[in-house]
């Protein structure tokens, strides 16, 4: 038990919703880039099951792997076919922008719930044991939420923020990013399990979660 608790990034004994929170943002994620794009009449993530609120589909191996053990992680990447789209760099980008910004959305509900919780006096309704259960729940669904948005963001395969520069880009540009990300899981991997490059590339950008979390907790707190 000793040598999990040390192995998991987070704490085992609230791994339970930590677990359920991620499962929920990488589902709201990639439902709405797959209702996104088949509403701009690309088909392709519906005919690949991807149209729905099922979590097992929207799971990527290798993203819940860093997500355990590294503390961030992604769910499986939508397919897209921008030849569909009559403005396919501008509706791709607007596709990609989809995911994270749903999970913006959901940390807004979570700020919403966790001050009506707080403000509302509903927390006199439930036991303290059951009242502690929601509030740890709430604060990781919105922690993590935060989480996935900023990393979704970040400008490497297989995350958005690679797939908007990838539709910016020039043609000829783009050819070269199609031979990087043959071995592109490979240095993400290495820029996220080895701690010197890790605080100079990833864990920078990481950090824009603490500085979101403060401006929507500051906002609520105004409203409340």
């Amino acid at each position: 038990m000793e040598f999990l608790d040390r192995l998991i990034f987070f704490d085992l004994y609230e791994l339970p919703f930590v677990l359920l929170a991620f499962l929920l943002g990488v589902t709201i994620h990639g439902f709405t880039q797959a209702f996104t794009s088949n509403k701009f009449n690309d088909p392709t993530a519906k005919k690949q099951g991807r149209l729905t609120l099922n979590p097992q589909t929207h799971l990527d191996f290798i993203g819940m792997l860093l997500f355990l053990f590294a503390g961030f992680g992604w769910g499986k990447p939508v397919p897209v076919n921008r030849h569909h789209f009559k403005k396919p760099k501008l509706i791709g980008v607007f596709i990609s922008l989809a995911g994270p910004f749903s999970n913006l959305c959901f940390v807004l509900i979570g700020f919403l719930f966790w001050y009506l919780l707080f403000m509302g006096s509903i927390h006199v309704w439930f036991s303290p044991d059951v009242f502690n259960a929601i509030n740890t729940f709430l604060e990781w669904f919105i922690r993590i939420n935060i989480l996935l948005f900023v990393v979704h963001l970040i400008p490497l395969p297989p995350l958005d923020g690679y797939r908007i520069i990838e539709d910016l880009a020039p043609n000829n540009v783009r050819a070269k990013m199609a031979k990087f990300e043959l071995y592109s899981i490979y240095i993400f991997l290495l820029l996220a399990l080895i701690p010197p490059l890790r605080m100079v590339t990833i864990q920078p950008i990481l950090n824009l979660q603490f500085v979101i979390y403060n401006i929507i907790n500051r906002f609520f707190s105004v409203i409340f």
